[in-house]
């Protein structure tokens, strides 16, 4: 199905097209509607408080329609993107004639990487995008500077994150460089030579893992001050109702939760681009 070209994730939107689009629509629909109940839950407060069922009754309709979309995409996706999956590792395992087992082990699973950037991060960062933009709409009705807040705090966002790009990078590359000669050095059945992989592994993931705390640590400090200013704006600059305040307070956590989505995107697409590399790559690892 891939006619010889490289394997990467524009390949596999190309070939796999019609049905991933399909997947991102129901995503766009379920994300949308789900972004839209804060706001009728601020609707329905007040509506109670004055008596009325009306916004009551169109929370609910809303709630009933999210559920539909949800079952029906997550029933679809998993056929989809078990094909894919299947499709990428037949076209792997004919590709690799001159790569050792280890190496094609390694690899199969860094390939299933790929399906899974395609399955779960990239339809989380669609749908983050439009809770996104939706919730800066919604804080813009309310004030400009509420929106204006969040847009600030999103620029530093990416401005933190392109300080560990480099980083995580490297660090991803060593990582699969040691996993790719797992099997090998398991096949030979030595005590020293398995420790010192498994020991560099864990130096590896280690070193990984303070990286991401770090860089999360920062990005939140940004996300906190956020929503304590809105917060503080909402309730001493503005003239609102509590159904009011309540929708400011939960759009600005909705920007949050969705402008996590960015940075996570962009550590996985660090991780991707060092994959990508590898599995076009006609070579296997240095020897052990």
């Amino acid at each position: 199905m891939m006619n010889g070209r490289d394997l990467t994730i524009s390949t596999l939107l190309s070939v796999f097209r019609w049905r991933i689009l399909l997947t991102w629509l129901l995503i766009l629909l379920e994300t949308s509607l789900m972004a839209l109940i804060p706001l009728f839950i601020g609707f329905a407060i007040d509506g109670l408080l004055a008596g009325g069922m009306a916004e009551l009754w169109r929370l609910a309709g809303i709630m009933g329609a999210l559920i539909v979309v949800a079952v029906v995409r997550r029933v679809y996706d998993t056929r989809v993107y078990g094909t894919v999956r299947v499709e990428l590792g037949r076209e792997q395992a004919a590709r690799s004639g001159d790569l050792s087992v280890s190496t094609l082990n390694a690899r199969l699973g860094m390939g299933r990487e790929l399906v899974d950037f395609l399955e779960q991060t990239l339809p989380d960062a669609m749908a983050a995008g439009v809770r996104l933009a939706i919730a800066v709409l919604v804080l813009y009705a309310f004030s400009p500077a509420l929106a204006l807040a969040g847009g600030a705090a999103a620029v530093a966002m990416v401005l933190i994150y392109a300080l560990f790009h480099r980083r995580f990078f490297r660090l991803n590359g060593a990582l699969n460089q040691q996993t790719e000669k797992q099997v090998n050095i398991l096949e030979r059945r030595e005590a020293k030579p398995t420790l010192a992989h498994l020991m560099r592994l864990r130096g590896l993931e280690v070193r990984l893992s303070d990286t991401e705390a770090i860089l999360y640590g920062a990005i939140f400090v940004v996300l906190l001050g956020l929503i304590l200013f809105n917060l503080w704006f909402a309730a001493t600059a503005l003239t609102v109702t509590v159904g009011t305040i309540f929708s400011i307070v939960s759009y600005s956590w909705e920007f949050i939760e969705s402008a996590l989505a960015l940075p996570v995107t962009l550590q996985s697409w660090s991780r991707l681009s060092e994959i990508m590399r590898r599995l076009n790559a006609r070579t296997g690892p240095a020897a052990a």
